[in-house]
């Protein structure tokens, strides 16, 4: 059961399924909604009863069967009764089915540190900012941290912000709160296997940093430490899943390597996240099953991990010179290591390309592709967070510990190259810095999901690939090109690899 109809919910868990001992259902697209409009609730529920007949088992993105989507889970109208009356029905399918496995996954509300109703309620483009600051400061002053010139702005924003907004925004908050405690008492019955409640652009301080307070104290409470998760997250989950139920299965946990290009990467807080890297790495490990070893040798698999030495920057800004990606990390001497221990020492390396959000290191990929090892990799990805790229890259890997050098690995390979290297750091950024706008069109809103723009993407994304991928390991050809919500973020896209 899909977060929601976008390519790295629908798409990723299901391609990586592909190919493996286990044969994947999904919901038809039709029932999934879109964006702010949720999916059928109702058609999805009779999807799932009917498609938990002979099952082995289930991974559920609960806000899709609760709320229709993680979008529409932060817009409901519903009340905290008729959420868990949803949520209830997921008793009677384990009664109805007792031996299938649920491995499930639902989302702390977030709350964004901009003002855009993109995403959110239609006020919060006018008073998003507000409402994080508010959230922000009062949580620092409860906890005494608070300085004058926060103060200050919290009374000025208690002079503004409309209190309908605001009870609006605390009401619905209170209610998937409120539905993540109860998504708790249904893993503590042993009708949820395992639970991970993601935290989607999560700050340190501030109304989501609460929220996790109180359920973490749950969690506590109930003895569920180990079987229920919370880190931050949210469009990964779905592979990290499946992930663990394949390692699971088969009683392997595997054992992983982590090898920095920076000194201080582990202790640098990504961007959209509330902690140190290395706590969210060891969770994300943890979580798709396995577990991190202190050295190579001992490692079933090594995870070249390239991060920033101190503070992290978005890919589109990557060639701008920074002593944080120029002098305090050393991804020479990543991918060095990688190539020895690829080819010399026969152990599978895959890549976390976390030095930037928002897209992969231009300058890595170089490198790897110079030493030819793009398609040798056991996994790959460098979109969107953190969190979004370690699980995606961490389920593919495991996998490939499991089926190998597939047809289905290598198109995924293929995918993520394309994506989060060619797209997501190049074309995007290209699109984004005045193509767009001589349509006569604006990066949140395109002329259609397979409009002139697609098309231009597409042309771009073909000479990127060319340029930045094909080589001696093998070439990357696009079948398919859309805009999924008609804006320029996200991209959806079919490939095949050529050896």
């Amino acid at each position: 059961m899909p977060l929601d109809e976008r390519p790295c919910n629908y798409e990723f868990p299901y391609l990586l399924a592909k190919g493996t001992d286990y044969m994947p259902e999904r919901p038809p697209l039709d029932m999934m909604g879109r964006k702010k409009t949720p999916g059928d609730t109702d058609r999805l529920w009779a999807w799932l009863e009917q498609a938990a007949e002979g099952a082995h088992g289930a991974v559920l993105a609960l806000d899709t069967l609760l709320y229709g989507g993680i979008v529409p889970s932060r817009l409901h109208g519903m009340n905290e009764e008729q959420v868990l009356e949803r949520l209830t029905r997921l008793r009677g399918l384990k009664a109805d089915h007792p031996g299938l496995r649920i491995y499930a996954f639902q989302l702390i509300m977030r709350c964004p540190q901009y003002s855009s109703a993109e995403e959110e309620p239609d006020y919060y483009e006018d008073w998003g900012r507000e409402i994080f600051r508010k959230g922000f400061i009062s949580h620092r002053k409860e906890l005494g941290l608070a300085a004058d010139d926060e103060l200050a702005e919290l009374e000025d924003i208690d002079r503004r912000l409309p209190p309908d907004v605001l009870d609006d925004y605390l009401g619905r908050r209170a209610i998937n709160a409120a539905i993540n405690r109860a998504a708790l008492e249904l893993v503590a019955e042993g009708g949820i296997e395992f639970l991970i409640i993601p935290q989607d652009d999560s700050a340190p301080y501030g109304y989501t940093a609460r929220d996790q307070e109180e359920i973490r104290g749950r969690i506590a409470e109930l003895g569920l430490e180990l079987r229920a998760y919370m880190y931050p997250g949210a469009d990964e989950v779905g592979c990290t899943l499946f992930a663990r139920m394949v390692n699971t299965d088969t009683g392997r946990i595997p054992l992983i390597y982590p090898r920095l290009s920076s000194l201080q990467g582990a202790f640098v807080t990504p961007l959209y996240e509330d902690r140190y890297f290395y706590e969210s790495l060891k969770y994300q490990v943890l979580a798709s099953g396995g577990l991190i070893v202190p050295s190579a040798a001992e490692a079933d698999m090594v995870l070249l991990v390239n991060m920033p030495g101190d503070t992290m920057s978005e890919a589109a800004v990557q060639r701008q010179p920074m002593a944080g990606y120029d002098v305090l990390r050393n991804i020479a001497e990543l991918a060095e290591f990688g190539g020895y221990m690829l080819f010399h020492e026969g152990k599978p390396v895959a890549v976390a390309d976390v030095g930037y959000a928002n897209g992969g290191d231009l300058k890595l990929i170089r490198l790897l592709r110079q030493k030819n090892m793009l398609f040798s990799l056991a996994g790959y990805a460098g979109w969107n967070t953190s969190s979004n790229t370690l699980g995606t890259v961490l389920a593919q890997s495991m996998l490939f510990l499991h089926y190998g050098r597939t047809a289905g690995h290598l198109n995924f390979l293929a995918l993520r190259y394309a994506e989060d290297v060619c797209y997501c750091s190049l074309v995007r950024t290209e699109m984004n810095n005045g193509v767009v706008e001589s349509m006569g069109l604006s990066k949140f809103m395109l002329d259609g999901q397979r409009g002139q723009a697609a098309a231009l993407i597409r042309t771009k994304l073909s000479q990127a690939i060319e340029e930045r991928i094909n080589g001696e390991g093998g070439r990357v050809e696009i079948t398919d090109c859309f805009m999924p919500w008609n804006r320029t973020f996200e991209v959806g896209l079919a490939v095949s690899y050529h050896p």
